[in-house]
C-alpha cells in the first residue's frame, strides 16, 4: 500500500519506510493527536514521537521490540496522556525542550534544544526550537538517503498554517520561527508531520506564508 499519512482516530496506522528509518503514524485521542513511532530497519530500535493519547494502541504498536525513547513536542497535554503510562511500561528515556520540560507529568532525561541529535538505531534527527505556539516547542529533522528531509512539526506548522497562538507577538513569533528555521533552510520536497491532521510538504506551503502574515493566524 502507497503510503497517504491519512489516518483517523480508531483505524489502522499508516507506514513507510524513509531510507533506513520507518515512520509509522497512528492518529489517538480526543483532539486527533497524531503519534509517530520511529524504527532503524538496522537495529529494531524504536522511538516514539508524542505519545498523545491511548497507550494500549500505542503499546500494541510497539510491540515487543521496546521503545529507546520518546520524544514530546510540546507542553499542551494533548500530546502526553498516554507518556506516563508509556513510561513506567517501557523505561524508554524521555526527551523534551528544555523550556516545555518542566510542564510534562513525568521527569524529563534529556532537555534538549536547536542543533541537538535524537538517535533511532543507525539514524539521527535534529532538534530545532521553535517558539511561539508554546516557548519551548521543538520540531525533528531526519535526512534520508535519497536527499528527502522529514520534518516532524508537532504544533508549529500544519497545511495550511502556522499553529495556534494567544498574543499577536506569539504570532509573530511563529511566522518569523517557522519562516527562517523551517522555510528558509529545508527545500520544497520536505515531507511535514505534523501534530494533527494530514501531512503536507513545505513546497505545498512556501507560497502562502505572506498570506498567513496578513490574516494573523
Amino acid at each position: 500500500m502507497t503510503y497517504t499519512g491519512e489516518v483517523e482516530v480508531g483505524g489502522p496506522a499508516d507506514v513507510q519506510d524513509a531510507g533506513d528509518l520507518q515512520i509509522t503514524k497512528i492518529a489517538v485521542g480526543e483532539m486527533n493527536n497524531n503519534a509517530y513511532l520511529l524504527r532503524c530497519n538496522l537495529t529494531g530500535e524504536q522511538v516514539l514521537i508524542d505519545a498523545a493519547a491511548e497507550h494500549d494502541r500505542l503499546l500494541e504498536l510497539i510491540g515487543d521490540d521496546g521503545l529507546l525513547a520518546i520524544v514530546t513536542t510540546h507542553r499542551h497535554g494533548d500530546h502526553w496522556q498516554a507518556l506516563e503510562t508509556l513510561v513506567i511500561t517501557t523505561g524508554a528515556e524521555t526527551i523534551a525542550g528544555e523550556l516545555d520540560a518542566d510542564e510534562l507529568p513525568v521527569p524529563v532525561d534529556r532537555r534538549v534544544q536547536t542543533g541537538a541529535r535524537v538517535r533511532v538505531g543507525s539514524c539521527e534527527l535534529e532538534v530545532i526550537e521553535i517558539a511561539g505556539h508554546t516557548p519551548g516547542s521543538i520540531a525533528l529533522a531526519y535526512d534520508d538517503p535519497d536527499g528527502i528531509v522529514h520534518l516532524f512539526t508537532g504544533d508549529s506548522l500544519f497545511p495550511g498554517g502556522v499553529g495556534k497562538t494567544w498574543s499577536p507577538e506569539d504570532f509573530t513569533t511563529l511566522v518569523d520561527e517557522v519562516e527562517t528555521k523551517i522555510f528558509g533552510r529545508f527545500p520544497d520536497d520536505t515531507h511535514v508531520y505534523p501534530g494533527h491532521g494530514h501531512d503536507t510538504t513545505l513546497g505545498v506551503e512556501r507560497p502562502h506564508l505572506a498570506e498567513w502574515r496578513e490574516r494573523g493566524w
